[in-house]
């Protein structure tokens, strides 16, 4: 197999099984097959190269997912250039900032992204002006070294400005190898709605075309497209984030007259999963195996495996330490232990970030510190806790967000519920969250208060509740938290003031 991550084994350059499928409505899709995908990721790379792009320059990519979009970057690569994907959610200035730290000398993407951008950067948009800017024939690829880069990806900038994330051609040859090797997607039939912009769903494009599968292609989930899709196309295995697949169990209507009996595992990564999304994926896909994933893009998505036992990873858990990944836990002192911020090292770990020696999450002996807690049980298997920078002090206590939700989402009539802290001045922060009930239930929140008394500690009762139809999504597709807390602020304020005139 090539050295080159956008390159193709030798025997699907030929193949006319369909790679990717777009459906464009109800009739209507859009394909290609393995044979012209390769030849169009050839001329992308070709006229590249004419362009006057040299290897290690960087082309930025801005669109929703696409046909044109996998082959622009598996051509981009191919030329020995670097894809700089970049999150169209971004506000303008944001994607500015971007093109300008990745030091991007061409953009492509959808016509209307572009047009949000205002640079004299080069540019070509997807369509009738990408295929004038393709040269026939067959290209050279470039044969990266140890080093070379081969994405740029930017960290979705939640807690800051975007960090440029530095992946090579060898860690994520050595994901797609390694999870090749473990036939994931032997005869499957893959359905993407995350986006490309995202680790996500763009490690697992590049596994579907080295497992030589069709993959049906979303520009971006909606929850009723994607049943759709399922259906449509007999889908067998899915990936989502957790708050897109409990989005999708609210269109009861639409489950009920779907044939979903086709879903052999839904692959959930990038947040951690509730006991009540569980049970409830259980209920709805008895059949379907459930994998609940963990990876960053720093350190990309084989982080977790079998047990060498063979002993079954617990509901709930990602797994044990993938053979070829060494991880440990240190805790707030410092020191190794069975709970603490998980530490990994691994062939896939990015080299640093882009432009940022101040930002560089390594140990002195090489591993990536995640910021992550986990906890190991005593037969090795690893539990999520919480993000580490989103654990609270409560009046003395330490409240961990992931914590109360799992203490809500066990009321029967809770079917997803995201908690943030707000100030306090007696406690310094306190919890308060938001709930979606489940279909049909009709919920009381100081009735939820009361049973959260109830059946768990004081300090991690929310101390006001506030039902939603549904949570805002940031560009990952993961809840907004940041957006949560700015409302939940924003209506304490106003209760207040209501409180005042009273």
């Amino acid at each position: 197999m090539s050295e080159n991550l956008g390159v193709f084994a030798p025997e699907l350059r030929a193949s006319e099984r369909l790679a990717f499928i777009t459906p464009l409505d109800e009739t209507r899709q859009r394909d290609i097959s393995y044979r012209r995908l390769n030849d169009r990721a050839d001329a992308i790379g070709l006229g590249l190269r004419q362009a006057g792009l040299a290897p290690g320059d960087r082309v930025a990519l801005l669109a929703r997912n696409s046909i044109d979009y996998i082959a622009s970057l598996l051509g981009i690569m191919r030329a020995g250039l670097v894809a700089v994907p970049i999150n169209f959610r971004f506000p303008a200035d944001t994607i500015g900032h971007i093109l300008n730290d990745s030091g991007s000398r061409l953009l492509l993407g959808d016509e209307d992204q572009l047009a949000r951008v205002e640079s004299d950067l080069p540019r070509a948009a997807f369509g009738p002006e990408l295929e004038r800017f393709q040269r026939a024939g067959v290209l050279t690829p470039f044969a990266p070294g140890a080093d070379d880069l081969a994405l740029l990806l930017y960290t979705s900038g939640s807690t800051g400005i975007p960090k440029g994330v530095r992946l090579t051609h060898a860690s994520h040859r050595w994901v797609v190898e390694t999870r090749l090797a473990r036939r994931e997607l032997n005869d499957e039939r893959v359905l993407i709605a995350a986006p490309f912009y995202h680790m996500n769903a763009l490690a697992l494009a590049l596994l579907t075309l080295a497992s030589h599968v069709s993959t049906v292609l979303l520009p971006q989930f909606d929850a009723r497209q994607y049943i759709q899709a399922v259906d449509r196309y007999r889908c067998s295995w899915l990936t989502a984030v957790p708050p897109m697949l409990a989005m999708m169990l609210r269109e009861k209507d639409l489950l009920a007259e779907s044939d979903l009996s086709c879903v052999r595992a839904i692959r959930m990564g990038s947040a951690p999963v509730s006991d009540s999304l569980y049970h409830a994926l259980r209920q709805w896909l008895p059949r379907a195996r459930i994998i609940n994933a963990y990876g960053t893009t720093e350190g990309g998505p084989v982080v977790f495996g079998p047990h060498p036992q063979g002993l079954p990873a617990p509901a709930g858990s990602p797994g044990y330490p993938h053979a070829g990944v060494s991880l440990r836990l240190r805790n707030a002192a410092g020191e190794l232990n069975d709970e603490g911020v998980l530490e990994m090292r691994s062939p896939a770990l990015m080299q640093d970030y882009h432009q940022r020696p101040d930002a560089r999450p390594f140990t002195a002996d090489g591993y990536y510190v995640t910021g992550d807690v986990f906890r190991r049980d005593e037969e090795g298997f690893y539990w999520f806790v919480g993000r580490h920078d989103d654990m609270f002090v409560c009046g003395g206590e330490n409240v961990w967000p992931g914590e109360v939700e799992k203490l809500l989402e066990r009321h029967p009539q809770v079917q997803q519920a995201c908690v943030v802290p707000v100030p306090d001045d007696i406690k310094g922060q306190k919890p308060v969250a938001w709930v979606i009930a489940r279909s049909g239930e009709t919920l009381a929140p100081e009735s939820l208060k009361s049973w959260a008394l109830d059946h768990g500690p004081a300090y991690l009762h929310p101390r006001h509740i506030w039902l939603t139809d549904r949570f805002p999504l940031a560009g990952t597709n993961k809840v907004d938290r940041r957006a949560l807390q700015q409302e939940a602020l924003a209506r304490l304020v106003t209760e207040s003031a209501h409180q005042a005139v009273k």
